[in-house]
């Protein structure tokens, strides 16, 4: 018999916190106060203080903590805005939304992120803005995007939806670029019970904007500023976050373990590209991407052996329908399209266990030793 392996054990997250969270849903349920209350206040301190910024605002989702900060930094028609030809689309969506155009960018090939030896290329006379994307939980090179949007007068907006922890030179990423927008899906290092966001700047006036923006664009009661949307982070997500967040350091440490191993064991093989690490970040490791030319094949062969594992990410956002507007054509991003070919990313989270590790391991190397024999 097979012993299943998850991809990600959400049922154990929560079964770690089960009667701290209980008891405070119950709490806020019996208060009867569910929207922009005192559990958002405390979380949006409480989140501010652990990135190291002034501000922290709650909003809906992570594609609208993108989409609101373009909009209070006042980037709209007519204007570009850079962004990695291999993320996920929600990062090119908010640029949509916001009326500008995503301007895609290769990334390196071995730390997944934005090659920053590409950005001044593509910056044109509409550039206004650079969307760095800390992918699968690894800081992009902040340094060097700094100097580039300095030299140019561009805005940094920094996609952290998959880097809750993660550092660069010292600081944590979200406090670095002009802000930043977090995702806390449930499957986030620091994840809620359902969809939720949230945007951290030290800049007072994009956060005075983001939150009328959140709030319909009203600084109080049928008073409207501006024109907004219905964003809020509520008062029952924010209420499990901040329980969440008290763990977050020490399962985002059992992460760093498991990569440690992975690292480790899976080096022995020429066969696998293993992901780049530098001496400058701390790796929040969301996610544990290897590449694979055999990818597919290995990916059947796992998932016969109970192992679960996923593709981040399968196509890239310039070759979907959605994008054909652009008329991007293939071979336009070769890096972008072999890493789409190649990636594959294995059982990572803070309650895989030891056992669960080894197995997911032991199969790779049978796969591998199955191959030689064909």
């Amino acid at each position: 018999m097979v012993n299943e392996i998850p991809f990600l054990d959400l049922r154990a997250a929560y079964g770690e916190i089960k009667s701290e969270i209980d008891e405070k849903i119950f709490e806020v349920l019996n208060k009867g106060s569910y929207i922009l209350g005192e559990e958002v206040e405390s979380f949006e301190r409480e989140f501010a203080e652990y990135i190291g910024v002034k501000h922290c605002i709650g909003v809906g989702n992570g594609l609208d903590a993108l989409h609101l900060s373009l909009l209070a930094l006042g980037i709209g028609k007519g204007d570009e805005v850079i962004v990695p030809a291999n993320t996920f689309i929600a990062t090119w969506l908010a640029v949509s939304y916001s009326g500008a155009k995503p301007v895609p960018v290769e990334p390196n090939e071995r730390s997944y992120n934005i090659d920053t030896d590409k950005i001044e290329a593509a910056i044109t006379s509409q550039t206004k803005a650079i969307i760095p994307v800390h992918l699968y939980g690894c800081p992009s090179d902040m340094e060097a995007i700094l100097t580039i949007a300095k030299k140019y007068n561009l805005k940094v907006i920094e996609d952290a939806a998959q880097a809750h922890g993660a550092t660069y030179n010292g600081k944590k990423v979200g406090g670095i670029g002009d802000v930043a927008g977090f995702s806390f899906y449930p499957g986030k290092n620091l994840g809620c019970f359902g969809d939720g966001g949230a945007i951290t700047t030290n800049i007072d006036e994009i956060a005075h904007a983001i939150r009328l923006l959140r709030n319909y664009g009203s600084s109080k009661k049928y008073v409207y500023d501006i024109k907004g949307v219905n964003s809020r982070l509520d008062e029952l997500q924010a209420s499990i976050l901040r329980i969440k967040l008290k763990k977050l350091t020490a399962w985002n440490e059992r992460r760093r373990i498991i990569a440690d191993f992975y690292i480790k064991e899976l080096s022995h093989f020429s066969e696998i590209i293993i992901p780049e690490t530098s001496l400058k970040c701390t790796h929040a490791w969301h996610l544990f991407v290897c590449r694979f030319t055999k990818r597919d094949r290995l990916q059947i062969f796992l998932s016969k052996n109970g192992i679960k594992t996923l593709i981040h990410y399968p196509t890239p956002p310039f070759a979907t329908a959605a994008y054909k507007d652009l008329g991007i054509t293939k071979n336009t991003f070769p890096i972008t399209e072999r890493l789409a070919e190649t990636v594959l990313s294995l059982p990572m989270g803070p309650h895989l266990n030891k056992s669960q590790i080894d197995q997911t391991i032991k199969s790779i190397k049978n796969f591998f030793l199955e191959e030689k024999d064909i």
